[in-house]
């Protein structure tokens, strides 16, 4: 099989509920040329953005499967308490209804809020137990209760950690609203281009730093964009861990991380010479998915500029000899499938 381990899907317009659209929340616009929200939107770049249109596009491309994210755009940040928690659960009964409808060619993700706790924990049992999603999305950062932005692996949001360890969940963590907390002028694409990646490396430096990956041995968490800054990073992280100590009091060292079997990174880092860093730095393969961020124009979509075309990257690296054919494969099918987790395993090798 050839899974792709990140992927992102939009509802169709008439599919998202209208008080989205009225209070100016979330919508796609009729003629699907745009997705939009208050002050801002954004151009659907590919018609494999929607369902019918992906299916087409996966057949072409030969890809037998794919993980579907929520839509960053919908982690619910900044929003009022009851409508947060309409278009949270709007989100994961989509995708709910995607994974049931096609299991045979989607496994989906459900997003929750871990500002409110208590109401996350009920939204988490209620998508393993009713919606039988197995992938938990988190966002890098997060807007608490009361304003302030945090890191997703705060300590106040343990008990999540603790029940996705009891249900063995995949996490998938995934950088979106850096132009809301990082205070700068939101030009020539930064937030997308430069604040994504510190994102993801900032929520991996906790979720080592916190030892996590230990706490919790049940859960399988993989950072999206390759985790590209965590990669060539860890040198700086290691040196003030080391010369600082007294920050560090009751952390774990972020040596111990390296090539964890519970920490994933998805190929996405767009050149061969960061994915063969990424190869180096976690010792092997092993701990690498295919993921082609589609249909974003950041993603390994079809590009004649780029010469580009679904699984590039990983095919240039098998010909400059970074990977064998053998880890080609295994990035592409069985280390997604270990990321997923044993149940998703079994429903899809005997659909």
């Amino acid at each position: 099989m050839r899974i792709n381990g990140h992927s992102h899907l939009l509802p169709y317009p008439e599919d998202i509920p209208a008080f989205m659209k009225e209070k100016e929340i979330f919508w796609v616009d009729e003629d699907r040329k745009y997705m939009l929200q208050k002050g801002w939107k954004r151009p659907i770049t590919d018609s494999s953005f929607f369902l019918k249109e992906k299916l087409e596009w996966m057949e072409r491309n030969k890809i037998d499967h794919a993980v579907v994210l929520n839509l960053s755009q919908l982690y619910g940040n900044g929003l009022r308490l009851e409508e947060m928690k309409q278009v949270l659960r709007f989100q994961n009964d989509f995708n709910g209804k995607i994974q049931a409808d096609h299991p045979d060619k989607f496994t989906c993700g459900f997003v929750i809020h871990t500002g409110f706790v208590r109401g996350a924990l009920w939204e988490m049992e209620r998508c393993v137990e009713e919606l039988g999603l197995r992938v938990l999305c988190l966002p890098t950062h997060f807007m608490d209760s009361i304003g302030t932005w945090r890191t997703i692996f705060d300590v106040d949001i343990e008990p999540i950690l603790e029940l996705a360890n009891h249900y063995g969940l995949a996490i998938e963590i995934h950088p979106y609203d850096g132009e809301k907390f990082i205070k700068l002028e939101n030009v020539s694409w930064r937030f997308h281009l430069v604040w994504m990646l510190a994102q993801c490396a900032d929520s991996y430096h906790f979720y080592t730093l916190n030892g996590y990956h230990e706490k919790y041995p049940n859960i399988r968490v993989c950072f999206a964009h390759g985790g590209q800054l965590a990669q060539i990073n860890l040198g700086r992280r290691i040196q003030g861990f080391d010369g600082r100590p007294d920050l560090f009091k009751d952390k774990t060292h972020p040596r111990k991380a390296i090539g964890h079997p519970n920490i994933f990174f998805d190929t996405l880092v767009h050149d061969t010479f960061s994915f063969e860093l990424m190869v180096k730095r976690q010792k092997g393969t092993n701990q690498i998915i295919m993921g082609l961020d589609d249909p974003y124009p950041l993603g390994e979509m079809e590009s004649v500029p780029q010469s580009s075309y679904p699984g590039k990257l990983l095919d240039l690296a098998l010909t400059e000899n970074i990977i064998t054919k053998q880890q080609h494969q295994e990035i592409w099918c069985e280390n997604v499938l270990r990321w997923l987790g044993d149940e998703v395993a079994e429903r899809l090798k005997n659909p």
